[in-house]
């Protein structure tokens, strides 16, 4: 079975992801929502050496993931990736490259669910456009209740001046 992976019969619906054999986790796509869904191609996850919990095992075993998505260079619509890249997040880096890291596992595996449930999070949080703001404008009667409070107000500090003789 050396370089072929058979397709379990289990898709975990938490992370959209289909558990593959040999306990290693493929993403055949990172579903976003009903009608986005990204390939597993178009991000990369490496292994890193990770602090936190773990124990001495921390200083042996690479069990942190480390997340990288290039916005410019995904399948999402434009209208997504001009948000994305709108977006002021530190994980967001100036060329336009998404950085995740997941470290609070002591498992590589879960890990890398997080890393890739972070990333949905962050793409679905700018799925929805921002509503527009409407500006309005204050009535007539709240614009003469500001001027008259004003007037009232500069009453009373004209009467907080020295007494004229």
């Amino acid at each position: 079975m050396a370089g072929t992976d058979r397709i379990a019969d289990r898709f975990c619906a938490a992370c959209s992801i289909w558990r593959l054999s040999r306990l290693r986790i493929r993403a055949l796509t990172l579903r976003i929502n009903h009608r986005v869904s990204l390939p597993f191609d178009e991000f990369e996850i490496s292994a890193v050496r990770a602090q936190g919990p773990g124990g001495q095992n921390v200083n042996k075993v690479s069990s942190a993931a480390h997340l990288r998505f290039d916005i410019r260079a995904s399948s999402l619509p434009e209208a997504w990736k001009k948000r994305l890249l709108a977006l002021n997040d530190h994980r967001i880096s100036a060329d336009g490259t998404v950085i995740i890291k997941a470290r609070d596992h002591r498992s590589l595996e879960q890990n890398r669910q997080a890393a890739m449930e972070r990333l949905r999070v962050l793409i679905e949080s700018i799925a929805t456009p921002p509503k527009p703001r409407v500006p309005t404008r204050p009535s007539r009667t709240a614009r003469k209740k500001r001027v008259d409070a004003k007037t009232r107000r500069g009453k009373t500090k004209a009467m907080r001046g020295r007494v004229k003789e």
